[in-house]
């Protein structure tokens, strides 16, 4: 029996089933999720004992102080080295470094203290949620509320504001978000849009009223700290203001990328079952210190409270009901560009995940055979 995914497309007779997706949350796919029991559905979770869980889901100050250390010393140490070198060539590979912990590990502490569990202690999570918020240019408002909705309605189009990847991909603005360049662009717009006391149709679907005005507080902030950083460059004559502060969302960003394309690309829209819309890949040790163990994805949208440092406990307690992880980033870009590459021509196409013998299927229209699509097409 095969245990690994599988490629498949929705076929008809006469061809390819073609339909034009509208991911925008105030549009007709989002009308069409509600009436459909789409949107706030009941989602598919592998049984995990009561006992298990609630070992799984303690929280503890200890690992995330521990590993925030790391993070924010190596921070000061290769920003101190990387200026000190400044403007010899010498310093590029410590911005490289500082970059990366600026621009893409920030991304999965803003994701688990969004979350509240990376901590024990609010305090510390609220502290390096709103510091991270910064760095990787999200509200810290808008994206708690942004992030919620993901997990209610994950990868359902219309509903899901964090869709990465829509059909047919935008192959060109994931080339150029490798260097950060399209997300920074429109955080750039949202900031100064909120600054000026504004939000979108799509922000004020998801953000509740009496949170609107906290986001266009924090952009006002956010945007005092940009001008203060660009008199700072102006005053010195240099760009090393922006090396350290703001320039690293975009230099820094590659990881993050990398690891944040592979949690739901390429796979099903329009499921209730975390196993067919999410990927877990198996990292090495330094990319998930970065990544905060966000790997474990899946184990991670079926139990969002269990806290990054126990996920891996979390695998290995379900993986008999989860579809076979990708051993590595390499193979899970193995899997997923050439599905990105057909999509441009069948938008229907998606990679199925094929669940493992020991697994419980949950809804049959979701696990039953599917028209597979001829390579020779």
């Amino acid at each position: 029996m095969i245990t690994g995914p599988i490629t498949v497309l929705d076929t008809s007779s006469n061809g390819p089933a073609v339909r034009q997706r509208n991911y925008d949350l105030t549009g007709a796919d989002a009308r069409d999720a509600v009436e459909r029991g789409l949107a706030s559905a009941e989602w598919y979770h592998t049984d995990v004992p009561r006992k298990e869980m609630k070992t799984l889901m303690k929280r503890s100050d200890t690992p995330a102080i521990r590993d925030t250390i790391v993070w924010l010393g190596g921070m000061v140490l290769f920003a101190v080295i990387a200026a000190a070198l400044w403007p010899s060539w010498w310093s590029a590979p410590f911005f490289l470094v500082y970059g990366v912990l600026y621009g893409s590990a920030t991304d999965s502490r803003w994701h688990e203290c969004g979350h509240g569990t990376a901590f024990k202690t609010r305090w510390m999570n609220d502290a390096v949620y709103q510091i991270a918020s910064f760095m990787i240019m999200r509200n810290p408002v808008t994206w708690r509320w942004s992030h919620a909705r993901h997990h209610t309605d994950t990868i359902v189009v219309g509903r899901d504001p964090e869709i990465a990847v829509m059909r047919p991909p935008d192959l060109a603005r994931l080339i150029l978000n490798v260097f950060g360049v399209v997300d920074a662009w429109h955080a750039l717009i949202d900031m100064t849009r909120n600054a000026a006391g504004r939000l979108s149709a799509a922000e004020q679907d998801f953000i509740p009223e009496m949170e609107q005005r906290k986001v266009i507080r924090v952009a006002r902030i956010w945007v005092a700290i940009y001008a203060a950083t660009l008199g700072l460059a102006i005053v010195v004559n240099s760009i090393l203001p922006f090396l350290l502060i703001g320039g690293p969302r975009l230099y820094g960003a590659w990881h993050h990328v990398m690891t944040g394309l592979l949690q739901h690309g390429g796979l099903a829209e329009d499921v209730t079952d975390h196993r067919l819309n999410s990927r877990t890949v198996l990292m090495n040790p330094v990319s998930r210190f970065i990544y905060w163990n966000m790997n474990y994805h899946v184990e991670h949208h079926m139990f969002p409270m269990v806290p990054y440092h126990a996920l891996p406990k979390l695998h290995e307690l379900i993986k008999h009901d989860l579809p076979a992880p990708n051993p590595s980033i390499f193979d899970g870009y193995r899997e997923m560009l050439p599905a990105f590459l057909r999509q441009l021509r069948y938008d229907d196409y998606f990679i199925k995940r094929e669940l493992p013998p020991t697994a419980k299927p949950y809804r049959e229209e979701f696990h039953g055979p599917a028209n597979p699509l001829s390579t020779d097409n």
